[in-house]
């Protein structure tokens, strides 16, 4: 007889194979230029546009960090995060969208983030994007590493395998479909992963409310533990020595509640502010098709989120009904989908569920590997060191940089008792505070200088690491979550330093004050995209 990890695993084979396949489809037509292959020619439609940017920002955080928090403390953490998050899904579709695809374009043809920012203020010697390209690196290093911690973990839990070996080969499956294909690759592959994303959760939820006894015995049972499904409190798992969770006559024992006050709930609400700075959402508004069809995709991405963040909360929390003394720490109930899933669906069709966990896992990390690879090459050594070289050592270094990024992914993922939601939220907190500010005034404040542009950049990501590791340790006021302070500072800088330094050239002024009327954006220029795929072919054969 087939045994049962058998089906599990091919329906996984045969999803990495198609993941696979989509790489070598978009191949030849995203290296055949730069733009083509960091930006998909500025031509990709809404649909693939809003789900592939929500399946690259939630990661297999969604599926498992968010869902082990709930199991773990209760209600409030995770749907005050979630309400934060769905909030700023939708601010940033309806305030950075629109207007950063129009400027972009205005803004010399921008096609990453920190080659927006140089031309936004017309910084010839590059200071400004480079700056940016640093900091995309440094904490999307991190974020990688949180994605390969969610495969290993995927693959230990699921067949008892060897956490570090599965990790390894998991990373070098996003690696291999990265490199091959480019941006159009990791889109295409997004769409296909968002959506079996969405299957998976509200597959899992349904089912776990079933297997719990219903909507009244789930509730009931989780009335029962302390604080868990308060708003305002929460649970507060009793611990040992060791900082497992104490089971007592097959009961997880649980202390009284702690209170969960405004600055908490704040904090959490601020994860939202991080939408404004994330690089990997914020290049798809730089490659869709129109900005005229960036009201569809916010529609599209908006009820995604909202579904989606509901389903893994409410997943977390009906697992602890499902399994009450399955997971002793919040390390290891980030695997209670995983778990869930094997308990409640068939071989095959759990197989294809928790490919959601890798579809996750590998959207998020290609997303941050090519935007990595993007900053490194057009910024840094094209933008930088050498203006004039080739679109063939400007790959090349992408590709290099890839490297670099897979194998630094592996040194942050290689302790298996990393907390996902913890290492998530310490690089969400640096992008967001290094890059939401400065997206926000660079397309509200005409007086914004690049010198402002430094100062918020660099104010915003100090700021996060000395608040995450010296002050949030002092408890009470200090123990907001480090982005919504970072952020403030960083504000504050754009501002102060922008007045106090010379006003921009009126050149700048010009284009700020007319980017919305430009008529160059309603279209993609096609005979422009036919050219330049054209040339790249034939640099190819050469």
């Amino acid at each position: 007889m087939v045994s049962k990890d058998f089906w599990v695993l091919a329906a996984m084979v045969i999803y990495f194979a198609a993941m696979l396949t989509i790489g070598f489809v978009y191949s030849k037509r995203s290296n055949s230029s730069t733009r083509q292959y960091f930006a998909g020619g500025r031509g990709v439609g809404p649909w693939l546009t809003a789900l592939s940017a929500e399946a690259s920002d939630m990661s297999g955080w969604l599926l498992m960090g968010l869902p082990g928090v709930a199991y773990f403390t209760g209600a409030a953490d995770p749907m005050w995060t979630a309400i934060g998050l769905a909030l700023g899904t939708y601010l940033n579709w309806k305030l950075v969208a629109r207007r950063l695809r129009r400027y972009s374009v205005v803004a010399g043809d921008a096609i990453t983030i920190p080659d927006f920012f140089s031309k936004r203020f017309h910084d010839k010697k590059n200071i400004v994007s480079t700056i940016a390209a640093l900091i995309i690196l440094v904490f999307f290093c991190v974020y990688v590493g949180s994605c390969f911690v969610t495969v290993g973990k995927l693959f230990s839990t699921l067949f008892g395998w060897d956490y570090h070996l599965t990790m390894v080969i998991g990373a070098a499956i996003v690696f291999a479909y990265t490199i091959i294909g480019g941006y159009l690759s990791v889109v295409v592959t997004d769409f296909i992963q968002g959506m079996l994303m969405f299957f998976a959760l509200a597959v899992v939820f349904i089912g776990s409310v079933a297997a719990a006894g219903g909507v009244d015995n789930t509730v009931a049972f989780l009335k029962a533990i302390p604080g868990f499904l308060d708003s305002t409190h929460v649970a507060t798992p009793v611990l040992n020595d060791a900082g497992e969770q104490i089971i007592k006559a097959g009961q997880a024992m649980f202390g009284a509640p702690a209170d969960y006050g405004i600055i908490t709930i704040i904090s959490m609400l601020a994860w939202g502010l991080g939408y404004f700075g994330m690089p990997q959402v914020l290049v798809r508004f730089l490659s869709i098709r129109s900005s005229e069809e960036i009201r569809k995709s916010r529609i599209i991405a908006t009820t995604w989120c909202v579904i989606s963040l509901a389903c893994g909360v409410c997943i977390g929390l009906v697992g602890r009904a499902m399994m009450p003394t399955q997971f002793a720490t919040q390390a290891a109930a980030e695997n209670i989908f995983i778990v869930v899933s094997q308990a409640l669906l068939p071989s095959f069709m759990c197989g294809i569920v928790v490919s959601g966990i890798f579809a996750a896992s590998m959207s998020s990390s290609s997303s941050y590997m090519i935007i990595g690879a993007s900053a490194m090459a057009e910024n840094i050594f094209h933008g930088l060191l050498h203006r004039k070289a080739s679109e063939r050592q400007v790959m090349m270094v992408a590709r290099i940089t890839l490297l670099v990024m897979f194998i630094f992914g592996i040194v942050v993922a290689f302790d298996q008792n990393s907390s996902i939601f913890q290492v998530v939220s310490y690089a969400w907190a640096g992008l967001g505070a290094s890059f939401g500010p400065l997206i926000l005034t660079s397309l509200y404040w005409r007086r914004t200088n690049k010198y402002g542009a430094i100062a918020g950049m660099l104010s915003g990501t100090a700021t996060v690491l000395i608040w995450h590791n010296f002050v949030k340790p002092l408890g009470g006021l200090f123990a907001i979550y480090e982005l919504l302070p970072a952020f403030i500072v960083s504000l504050l800088f754009i501002a102060v330093v922008s007045l106090l330094t010379p006003a921009p050239s009126d050149e700048v002024l010009h284009e700020f004050d007319h980017y919305l009327d430009d008529p160059n954006d309603q279209k993609v220029d096609d005979d422009l995209v036919a050219a330049e795929i054209a040339a790249g072919e034939r640099r190819a054969k050469i």
